[in-house]
């Protein structure tokens, strides 16, 4: 699941990978909502309040969403770098090894969450999550060759309509049936994908109220049980 990149990858491969990191990107993105009433990782939103604010000339509130936008790209930008000189170096593990940083840094986030001061644990949460779905989006999106995403639903719903609008045209005669198990595998793992990110969406408010912050470490070490067997696997055979 973490391993194999590109065309090595089948649709199960990808549909493992998808409801996993979907489902953990749902549950932190519902419970920050939650905790403190800001979205990490649904930039579309948060670029639409961004411009609210900026038509309003309310720069303070305008500069809080431009800087979540911001970390995002930098998170993505940070994982891109990560992975980029991994395979130079020829490290098949560089994604799991990345999956098992977000792991790492989801962790001492939790403990943030839970003992930090009020005024610095919002922005600390809000950043760092938004910081580390841009970590986590462009890790999926490397390795299945931006067949998965999975820290926001808009693409990936648009992806759904166009393949139904497929399996229609199909049902009434209109499409080649060789292309019908491409269309139905990329129905089923976008499908799975929103499915996943609003069930852990779900489970993380419920644990977010019971648990607060050790939440957030338990997402953390679900990312690293994901990720360290497939690390130790390439470790061991290089």
């Amino acid at each position: 699941m973490l391993v194999r990149e590109g065309d090595e990858r089948n649709e199960t491969i990808d549909l493992w990978l998808a409801c996993c990191l979907a489902a953990i990107a749902g549950a932190l993105n519902a419970a920050a909502f939650y905790a403190v009433g800001f979205f990490s990782a649904n930039m579309t939103g948060n670029i639409s309040i961004l411009s609210d604010h900026l038509a309003l000339t309310q720069w303070g509130a305008g500069l809080v969403y431009a800087t979540i936008f911001l970390v995002f790209i930098t998170g993505s930008v940070s994982a891109s770098l990560l992975i980029s000189a991994g395979r130079r170096r020829r490290m098949r593990r560089i994604y799991a090894d990345c999956i098992m940083l977000e792991g790492i840094l989801l962790a001492a986030l939790g403990g943030a969450d839970l003992w930090l001061a009020d005024r610095w644990r919002a922005p600390c949460v809000v950043l760092g999550l938004a910081f580390l779905m841009g970590f986590q989006n462009a890790v999926g999106t490397r390795i299945s060759g931006a067949r998965v995403r999975t820290t926001h639903v808009s693409g990936v719903a648009t992806d759904i309509g166009i393949e139904l609008a497929g399996v229609i045209d199909m049902l009434r005669g209109r499409q080649i049936d060789e292309d019908a198990a491409g269309m139905l595998g990329k129905l089923r793992l976008h499908a799975g994908t929103v499915l996943s990110f609003l069930l852990g969406g779900v489970a993380g408010v419920v644990l977010y109220r019971a648990a607060g912050g050790y939440m957030i470490m338990l997402a953390g070490a679900a990312l690293l049980a994901i990720a360290v067997a497939p690390s130790r696997r390439m470790t061991h055979r290089r």
